[in-house]
């Protein structure tokens, strides 16, 4: 029985067990998470701030428990991500043609893959910089005692934020795949974006340090225009 032919509560039904295995899959993968819950905290977590010498302190009775317990779970969603994709994928599929499924698992793939160079580039050269910058400011009169609580939300939304910002090319491919954006909109737009992307980089970086927010400039106008190269060669008019 085709998607098509389903009634409302067969879709229902289908979603609630798409659902159920996401959640179970989840579970699994923070009781992998869990395992290796040294290794994640202390070179994963902890190593940007550990290399450069940052201190952090803990400022709540029970606040490393309910730390650990946040990092296992966001650990768990990660090395889940690509079965929790495939269950929506699986959810999806059926009810769509043949060449929308190929097109989907195109944005599928390519989407997790813009990610994926998003949180590398917030990991090994973003949130390092940010660290190190903190050293070269410091005053020696003060101590930078950041509280652990702090650390993994600034942690955790630098790295969504560049997950997100590279998605940039993937937003741009779909809208210009339906006809709603074109490279000569974008170019005609250009000197506007390069003023977006500035403020972009100064919201998303925490440090007032113009070379990090230039580190995150600089890969965002790249991303812009390997953004008009692709609605010039994907833009389609809506008829």
């Amino acid at each position: 029985m085709g998607r098509s032919d389903m009634g409302f509560l067969e879709h229902l039904q289908e979603l609630r067990s798409r659902a159920f295995k996401a959640i179970i899959w989840i579970l699994v993968g923070a009781g992998v998470a869990a395992y290796f819950r040294d290794w994640i905290m202390n070179d994963v977590l902890l190593g940007p701030a550990v290399r450069a010498s940052i201190q952090l302190q803990n400022l709540e009775p029970f606040g490393q428990a309910f730390l650990l317990f946040k990092v296992i779970f966001f650990a768990g969603i990660v090395l889940a991500s690509p079965l929790v994709i495939w269950q929506i994928w699986a959810f999806v599929a059926p009810g769509l043609h043949e060449h929308e499924k190929r097109w989907a698992r195109w944005v599928t793939v390519l989407t997790t893959l813009c990610f994926l160079l998003g949180i590398s580039f917030a990991y090994f050269l973003l949130i390092p910089s940010m660290m190190d910058y903190i050293n070269a400011i410091k005053n020696p009169n003060i101590a930078d005692n950041i509280s652990t609580q702090a650390y993994f939300s600034f942690f955790i939304n630098m790295m969504l934020a560049s997950g997100l910002i590279f998605e940039l090319p993937m937003v741009t491919w779909v809208l210009a795949k339906v006809g709603i954006v074109s490279s000569e909109l974008m170019v005609r737009y250009r000197r506007h974006s390069i003023v977006a992307i500035l403020i972009i980089a100064a919201i998303v970086t925490p440090t007032p340090d113009p070379v990090t927010q230039l580190m995150v400039a600089i890969p965002l106008y790249i991303l812009f225009e390997i953004s008009v190269l692709i609605a010039r060669t994907t833009y389609k008019k809506r008829l």
